[in-house]
C-alpha cells in the first residue's frame, strides 16, 4: 500500500503524514509541483527523523508519476480520497496495493485526476462542513485500509 500526496500546500501536513506512512511501513509518492521546498523546515519538523526511515518518491509532476505507475511491473488502484464521491471509505473494499490519493489542502485534485482515478471515497461529515484536514482524513484512511488488507505492521 503507498498514499500519494497530489501538489502539497502545507510542509507541515505534507510532514504529518510522511510521518504517519514511515510509522506504518506505507510508501508515499509526492506529485509536484508542491507549494514548498521538500527540504522546507516545517515539513522536516512535522516529520521529525523519522523521514529518513521512509520510501517515498518525489515525482515533478502529475504525469510524471503515471509514467512511473505505466513502467511498474505491479501497480496498484489509484484510490483518491475526495469529498466529491459517493463512496464511503468504510464500504470500500481496499486492496494491499492500493495506492490512496490525497488532493491539495487549497484545491483538492482536478478533474483529469478524478478521472484517472481506478476509484473515488470519500469521509462523511456533519452537515454543512467542508472538508477535514488532509493529515487527519488520510490517517483516518489508510487505518481502515490497513485494517481491512491486515497490513499493519508486526509488533
Amino acid at each position: 500500500m503507498r498514499m500519494a500526496l497530489y501538489q502539497p500546500d502545507i510542509p507541515g501536513n505534507a510532514g504529518a503524514m510522511m510521518r504517519t506512512a514511515a510509522c506504518l511501513g506505507v510508501g508515499v509518492d509526492i506529485i509536484g509541483p508542491c507549494g514548498f521546498a521538500l527540504s522546507d523546515k516545517q515539513m522536516r519538523r512535522a516529520g521529525m527523523d523519522y523521514l529518513d526511515r521512509l520510501d517515498w518518491t518525489d515525482h515533478a509532476s502529475w504525469q510524471s508519476f503515471q509514467d512511473s505507475r505505466a513502467k511498474a511491473a505491479e501497480s496498484g488502484r489509484l484510490v483518491v480520497l475526495t469529498t466529491k464521491a459517493e463512496t464511503d471509505y468504510v464500504d470500500f473494499a481496499f486492496r494491499p496495493d492500493d495506492i490512496i490519493l490525497a488532493g491539495r489542502e487549497s484545491a483538492g485534485v482536478p478533474d483529469d485526476v478524478h478521472t484517472a482515478a481506478d476509484a473515488r471515497i470519500t469521509i462523511p461529515m456533519a452537515p454543512g462542513m467542508r472538508s477535514l484536514n488532509v493529515a487527519a482524513a488520510m490517517s483516518m484512511v489508510l487505518g481502515e485500509a490497513l485494517r481491512q488488507t491486515g497490513g499493519f505492521p508486526e509488533k
